[in-house]
């Protein structure tokens, strides 16, 4: 094996993946599986999410849990049912997560509640609870590794047409990253944070469709011209995975063609 298979290799690794049949999530699903590691995605929509994770082609497998990761109660019944199943976690990749935009005035307590319960509740208290998983998992020079999904929406000061509760979970998600790292490095456990762009998904999709002519606008204003690829966030999360992201923690990487920092 060569010294770039070793360093971001994730052959025979477990992972999961939450959110893991749609957008993003499935971008680092179809990743995950044809570099070789074994996938357990959670989502909703128990059909549609067995038929995504049962033609995923790779020397991965993969299979589908139906969680509504939105309630606490979900999340529980979530991290029991990935235990039993997995003794040792290697990967967690917290990617499930919803988007509302609107007029400040049409904002409701009910739908920030939501929000704030999926894109930020449910990615502290599944890594909590698969704490033991993950510890279990963790070796010297390979840690294991939680890798959350945030967003550019959380990194520059505008509303994105009133994203607000979007933005404010996104954000928290960058912080408590950072926090996490400095509690949970030391015992074995990398996290990191990934805050893409604009790529392909029925979130960006709605939020394109919201106001027209928008995609073309964002994607004009893109530095590399284009909306994101599986590839350019699926190769992030091999990095962060693999040895060669071993001694990064605490980080919250953009992968946006630089919108934000160019």
């Amino acid at each position: 094996m060569s010294i770039l298979e070793t360093l971001f290799s994730v052959a025979g690794k477990t992972a999961v993946v939450t959110g893991g049949a749609k957008g993003v999530g499935a971008m680092i699903s179809q990743t995950l599986v044809a570099a070789g590691a074994n996938i357990v995605i959670v989502g909703r929509g128990a059909e549609a999410g067995k038929a995504f994770a049962d033609g995923l082609e790779g020397p991965g497998k993969a299979i589908f849990l139906a969680h509504d990761l939105g309630t606490g109660a979900g999340v529980e019944a979530a991290a029991v049912d990935i235990a039993a199943r997995v003794p040792a976690l290697n990967i967690l990749v917290n990617n499930a997560g919803m988007f509302s935009a609107g007029a400040i005035e049409d904002a409701s307590i009910d739908q920030w509640d939501r929000e704030l319960g999926l894109n930020l509740r449910a990615p502290f208290f599944l890594a909590q609870k698969l704490l033991p998983q993950l510890k279990a998992a963790s070796a010297p020079g390979d840690p294991a590794r939680i890798i959350s999904i945030g967003s550019i929406g959380a990194l520059w000061g505008r509303s994105s047409n009133g994203a607000y509760a979007y933005g404010a979970s996104k954000a928290a998600i960058h912080q408590l990253t950072r926090m996490m790292a400095s509690d949970l490095t030391a015992q074995g456990i990398t996290v990191n944070a990934i805050a893409p762009g604009f790529f392909p998904s029925d979130m960006t999709d709605g939020f394109f469709a919201a106001v027209p002519g928008l995609k073309d606008q964002v994607i004009g204003g893109i530095p590399a011209g284009r909306l994101g690829t599986s590839e350019d966030v699926g190769g992030v999360v091999l990095f962060l995975a693999s040895r060669a992201g071993a001694y990064v923690s605490g980080t919250v990487l953009p992968v946006e063609g630089g919108l934000w920092q160019a």
